[in-house]
């Protein structure tokens, strides 16, 4: 017998409609463009005619409930035909699992049937105990060790042998119970307490989980960071953790679910469920808790890492602009890099201004000379080991221009410096030159250079190595996917990995474009795209829009107007008596424009409103200006600072807990989600962002534990 399920039902777009409270036809339309091929970043910038204006959240959401649905029907199939093989499955059985939708109840269905290794139940199902199992559950006998006795042959001993039997049997039917089950599950659900207690003997060793040594709470109000914290205490064999809720109350409920008479066979039944709770109910629940706390966990944790990313992503670039970059040290010295407009390695070397060789005049004279002489526009300095001393240093020196210094993030820099990327780009360099092109570029376009690292590796988030890695790249790829199509890329100077995470593209065809344009030169027009090997339609439909060509002969091509609108702007040049490039950010023209003139039912009001915009400021970069930043003078390290000093930071990091502040010491200081406002906030994000410029307050410096605690509050911000 064979099972099929038609992939998407009304049934399921209803459900799914449902679960994300949106609208029917906005899920059956979204379902259908991801069925034929199509992007998230492309359906939610030029489709909102079909979605109803979805955004990009919202559209992948519907994409992950789409997958999960996919998933329950393979599952649902597979138990179907299992169960058909067992010659168990009637036509009221099919039904309801056809109709069930819920993965754990679909799971309570299955498994009286589900294929069992050799249990105590089967064990005594296999010496003939099953009819005296039945009679003990139906509890009418009101002498069970006479019938027992009767059961007393072949590998049963005794009476006692034969009633253990049987009892196994019913505590297996307990814990087979759909109802029980739910009981159980529901008191899990409500009252379920995570404990944490040290393993004997490792209290010295697991010092750094002290605050779990003995520790309860409320499992559902335990927040992602606590949890994933006992976990790894577990994980490293420090810490040993349980899930249960209150045993007697929730023995007391299914005692009078199951025991239905006051005689022998009653006191049978409560003993196999005293059995049944400890040895299958209770520890089956235990696990999928256990599990299901470690999904939700994993979810914010992603969700935060996810969050922390995007902003990194979209941080403000410098732009095209020649580039000093530095690489700090103190022994080995700072590695040197001057950068043309475009990125490309003019210069390298290594000075050192620092001790212990205390090279400063030398040092000091080689910057400068090479400021003149590759015409220099801006200083990058990373922000790593003797940071704060070689910002000190080079802000001193005197220059024959203006010159702004910025200090950079290197998250991720050593990963990128040592990784295959980076020999293809620099092979004839070794990784600490790398790293300091790294360095520059990440100045100039932090999007560009930071999408050649894996996003887990750039250091954002929290316990990014303990939650599902399978999410976590799933998860930080889309995050990549929508910066890079959220800004658009030069086609003709955009590196294969950037071009990568394009909508529609991917590996195969980015390197084929980059590979087109090394034999062919620079693009001259979208239309051009299509002579790409491999680029068919459907991946000009999706990539196009998000590919821009400055200085094509049509202006449309250097902005985010897609080109199967460009007949409307034709349409509306035409009506305005002009060329298309007049209308290009000319506000007195695009207001003269009734857009309403202009819908079918294929392009609406929401489109070409889009398209207005863009037209106003075409190929409009949505990332904010790039704003210098100083330190306090004086502040160099943790022994440098005082409670009560207010000091200019920057944010580094942003937890559930709070924010983490770089200060300038070498050593991130925490505000905690208490400290960030004067109101109750359940999200950081509410008030900081990633690499935002703060000002704090010093509340307390823990030397010894390299601690240091700081305050919004009452401080003033710029």
């Amino acid at each position: 017998m064979h099972f099929q399920f038609s992939d998407m039902t009304s049934e399921i777009i209803q459900l799914i409609a449902g679960n994300l409270k949106l609208a029917v036809n906005q899920v059956k339309n979204t379902i259908e463009l991801l069925t034929d091929g199509a992007t998230v970043p492309f359906i939610s910038r030029y489709r909102k005619e079909r979605t109803g204006s979805l955004d990009e959240v919202q559209i992948g959401a519907i994409k992950d409930e789409k997958s999960r649905f996919e998933e329950l029907i393979k599952r649902k199939e597979t138990i179907l035909k299992t169960i058909a093989e067992q010659e168990l499955l009637t036509d009221d059985l099919q039904k309801r699992i056809e109709q069930c939708w819920e993965s754990n109840a679909l799971e309570d269905i299955y498994l009286p049937y589900k294929p069992k290794r050799k249990t105590k139940a089967s064990i005594a199902r296999d010496k003939g105990l099953e009819p005296l199992a039945k009679i003990i559950m139906k509890q009418q006998e009101r002498e069970i060790e006479a019938r027992a006795f009767s059961f007393v042959k072949g590998e049963v001993t005794s009476t006692d042998d034969a009633l253990s039997g049987a009892r196994d049997i019913v505590a297996e039917w307990m814990n087979e119970n759909e109802k029980a089950r739910n009981m159980v599950r529901r008191a899990f659900e409500i009252g379920g307490v995570i404990r944490s207690k040290v393993v004997k003997n490792k209290e010295d060793e697991g010092a750094k989980y002290r605050d779990y040594f003995d520790w309860e709470e409320s499992l559902k109000r335990c927040p992602s960071h606590r949890l994933l914290a006992m976990r790894r205490g577990e994980a490293e064999g420090f810490l040993r953790l349980s899930i249960a809720p209150d045993e007697n109350d929730i023995l007391e409920r299914l005692d009078r679910f199951f025991v239905r008479s006051n005689n022998e066979c009653g006191d049978q039944v409560e003993q196999a469920l005293k059995d049944s709770y400890k040895r299958l109910l209770s520890p089956s629940m235990e696990t999928e808790f256990s599990n299901l706390s470690k999904t939700k966990a994993d979810q914010e944790a992603i969700q935060v890492f996810a969050e922390n990313l995007r902003q990194l992503l979209l941080a403000a670039p410098l732009g095209q602009q020649r580039v000093l970059a530095l690489d700090p040290g103190y022994r080995t010295g700072c590695k040197l890099v001057c950068l043309d407009a475009q990125g490309n390695l003019l210069h390298n070397e290594t000075i050192y201004p620092h001790k212990p060789q205390e090279e400063t005049k030398q040092s000091a004279r080689k910057i400068t000379s090479l400021v003149s002489a590759y015409q220099i526009e801006a200083i990058a300095i990373g922000n790593g080991t003797a940071s704060r001393e070689t910002e000190h240093f080079v802000k001193k020196l005197r220059y024959d221009r203006d010159l702004k210094v910025f200090v950079v993030s290197e998250d991720g820099a050593s990963v990128y410096s040592a990784s295959k990327v980076a020999r293809d780009e620099f092979p004839q360099y070794d990784v600490t030159v790398r790293g300091a092109i790294s360095i520059g570029r990440r100045l100039m376009d932090p999007l560009a250079e930071l999408v050649k690292i894996d996003p887990k590796s750039i250091g954002v988030g929290q316990y990014q190595h303990d939650v599902d890695q399978k999410m976590l790249k799933e998860s930080l790829d889309t995050v990549v996917e929508s910066a890079v199509n959220k800004v658009g890329v030069n086609v003709n100077t955009a590196s294969k990995h950037l071009l990568t995470y394009i909508s529609g593209l991917g590996p195969q065809l980015a390197q084929n474009l980059v590979d087109y344009r090394k034999e062919n030169g620079a693009f001259t027009s979208r239309k051009e795209l299509m002579k790409v090997p491999r680029m068919g339609a459907k991946a000009f439909e999706q990539a196009a829009g998000f590919l821009r060509i400055p200085d094509a002969k049509n202006p449309l091509d250097n902005s985010a107007v897609h080109p199967e609108s460009y007949a409307v702007v034709l349409k509306m040049a035409k009506d305005l008596k002009c060329g298309v490039a007049d209308l290009v950010a000319n506000k007195a023209l695009l207001d003269q424009l009734e857009l309403s003139r202009y819908a079918t039912a294929e392009v609406g009001l929401p489109t070409l409103t889009d398209i207005k915009n863009e037209l106003a400021k075409p190929g409009r970069d949505p990332r904010k200006g790039i704003k210098v930043f100083e330190f306090a003078d004086g502040i160099f390290k943790v022994e440098d600072l005082q409670e009560g000093m207010v000091l200019p930071g920057i944010v580094t990091n942003i937890t559930k807990f709070g924010a983490f502040v770089d200060v300038g010491v070498k050593q991130d200081g925490l505000v905690h989600i208490s400290q960030l406002a004067d109101r109750f906030i359940s999200d950081p994000n509410e008030i900081v962002k990633l690499h935002q410029h703060v000002k704090v307050k010093v509340t307390e410096v823990d030397i010894a534990r390299k601690r240091i605690q700081l305050s919004l509050k009452d401080v003033p911000q710029d």
